[in-house]
């Protein structure tokens, strides 16, 4: 779940009155013939760039990362492929909505962007170019959806303005090894001291914490004191702390609310924030955190703070989305450390394992999502400031192309992979290695990772998209506590260790891509936005509460204040909508 962050203030909205001239929203018929040109002259008449030379194009994304080098080499030679270099820029120190008012503010919009939780802000303030005459000229960005989900991208004017770019396999075919949702992780070295035992609910799961912890209280080196657990608070992703009672209920990731199927034909739209497992889960966060088993500056910590505690090893469990931490562990963990004797924190355990807990034993649970998710909240934009709105379409295309694509996950053959006699891809220890290595990847390694992409199989019918799908490369990639953690439970996959129940997704699934783009504009969104504030002030109150009931009682006045009721209404108005669509499109559900 996310909190839409809409604080864009009038100067913010004058500041943009004059971009808002070529984002075709209104009832323009788009084709290929009205779609905007390049505009390759300066005032004087001056041409501005030749067809030939590369072009520079700078793109934003409202989400941490890191920046690559100046003259990265696998970003020059994708250059020298499609025509365009791509400067890429991340969050600092903002979240989302912020960076996103700040840059309307300010008018300098980059040419590409993923406004994250801001995109509708862009839009409605008309600062994105349309995409529908791009997807009839460019066949590879039309190939990442199906018309039907296309049309889900739509606007209230009718049009297209981003495209989400994750999670998409290609022609369907799942290859997934990993578990890239949210479950509570474990150090896989804490499984292997208790013997890889079932862990299958909230208190064997804190339970078998404690008894590590109280056996070990520091890491190897004898001095770095363990942190049991620990939970993420900071802005939009304190869902960390937030929503597992959806879960623990063994429910999907809805984000915003519980669908209840009982009677699949009539789905009942719930509040997990109020229900028996939220008291549980939270009275259980405060036992542990009144034991000390939790990170004292959890409420406070910021995402890199959160980011640079975790790269330590020293935290044996949280609850958290697995791209949300995980990619940002890679390096640290494959860095041999003097305080270990040369030996790296993946090869003594420290890899995190996903356990997809309930509340009580013997539930089923939908942690992992089996299936690829379509998410049209937001995605990769084409803005109004860019010069050659073509050039950008043609850019996010050729990225798609098999041999631009190879570069961007796989690296140059011969460098960062091999290729043996059936025309597999692999990749030596050394260079595995090496695409774990953060300098590495500054110098050397560039993905343009919010830009289109794809999951599954390569185009040549062998070879995986992206190598950590690559059944040979996940299994010699996998350090050797974290393999025998997999074989102990009989796991081949991430996803087998959650162990989630394998089920059709529902019309509405997931839900969440409608509550990520709610504004102020009703009583719905209003009420959305506040029960937002409420919790993010009250649940890390209650986890460090001395007298639990007593302020739990008051965070639940708090937040029926909010009223909920007006959420949940349009929540549910938007589930049957959703259900009525698949209806008249052949579900039968």
């Amino acid at each position: 779940m996310k909190k839409k962050l809409f604080s864009v203030v009038m100067a913010s909205l004058m500041a943009v009155s004059a971009f808002a001239a070529c984002t075709g929203k209104d009832d323009t018929e788009f084709t290929a013939d009205t779609a905007p040109q390049p505009d390759t002259t300066n005032a004087e008449g001056e041409e501005i760039y030749s067809q030939e030379a590369i072009l520079d194009m700078k793109m934003f994304a409202a989400m941490a990362g890191t920046e690559i080098n100046s003259g990265n080499k696998i970003q020059e030679l994708i250059a020298e492929k499609t025509g365009v270099r791509l400067k890429e820029t991340w969050l600092a120190g903002q979240q989302a909505g912020e960076a996103i008012g700040a840059i309307i503010a300010s008018g300098d919009l980059p040419d590409l962007i993923d406004g994250g939780d801001g995109s509708v802000t862009l839009y409605e303030n008309d600062l994105l170019v349309a995409w529908d005459p791009y997807l009839d000229m460019y066949p590879n960005l039309k190939e990442m959806y199906s018309d039907e989900e296309w049309d889900k991208f739509r606007m209230d004017d009718g049009h297209i303005y981003w495209a989400n770019v994750f999670g998409n396999h290609y022609k369907g075919v799942d290859t997934s090894t990993g578990h890239n949702g949210e479950a509570f992780w474990i150090q896989c070295r804490v499984l292997e001291w208790a013997g890889y035992p079932e862990i299958k609910t909230l208190d064997q799961y804190f339970e078998l914490l404690e008894n590590y912890y109280n056996e070990f209280k520091t890491m190897p080196d004898g001095e770095t004191a363990l942190i049991p657990y620990t939970a993420l608070c900071d802005g939009w992703k304190y869902y960390c702390l937030e929503n597992p009672p959806m879960f623990l209920d063994g429910y999907p990731n809805d984000g915003c609310c519980i669908v209840n199927v009982d009677d699949p034909a009539n789905p009942k739209v719930v509040d997990y924030n109020t229900t028996d497992t939220a008291k549980a889960y939270f009275k259980k966060l405060n036992e542990e955190w009144n034991k000390g088993m939790i990170n004292p500056d959890f409420a406070i910590q910021t995402y890199d703070e959160y980011i640079s505690m975790l790269s330590t090893g020293r935290v044996l469990g949280l609850c958290d989305q697995y791209w949300d931490f995980a990619y940002s562990l890679a390096g640290p963990f494959a860095q041999p450390l003097d305080s270990l004797d040369g030996k790296r924190l993946d090869e003594i355990g420290c890899d995190y394992v996903p356990l997809g807990l309930t509340i009580a034993d013997g539930m089923t649970q939908q942690w992992h999502s089996y299936g690829d998710e379509l998410n049209q909240s937001s995605g990769v934009a084409v803005t109004t400031s860019c010069k050659d709105p073509n050039a950008a379409f043609k850019f996010l295309s050729d990225l798609l192309e098999q041999d631009v694509h190879d570069l961007r996950f796989w690296g140059i053959e011969g460098e960062d992979y091999l290729v043996d006699e059936n025309g597999l891809y692999y990749r030596t220890e050394e260079m595995r290695q090496l695409w774990k290595d953060d300098d590495y990847k500054k110098d050397h390694i560039c993905s343009y990772g919010y830009c289109p992409q794809w999951l599954g199989i390569s185009r040549d019918g062998k070879n995986a998209m992206m190598p950590s799908e690559q059944t040979s490369e996940f299994y010699a990639g996998l350090a050797a506590p974290l393999a025998a953690c997999f074989q102990a439970y009989g796991a081949k996959t991430y996803a087998d260790m959650v162990g989630s129940l394998e089920c059709d997704q529902y019309p509405w699934y997931p839900l969440w891509s409608w509550s990520n783009n709610l504004g102020n504009d009703t009583d719905g969104g209003v009420a959305w936005a506040n029960m937002g504030e409420c919790k993010h002030e009250w649940l890390p109150k209650v986890v460090m509460s001395k007298n639990f009931d007593s302020d739990w009682d008051a965070y639940q006045k708090a937040y029926n204040d909010c009223k909920p009721e007006d959420f949940l209404k349009e929540a549910q108005d938007e589930v049957n909508a959703r259900l009525e669509t698949a209806r008249a499109n052949g579900y039968e559900g």
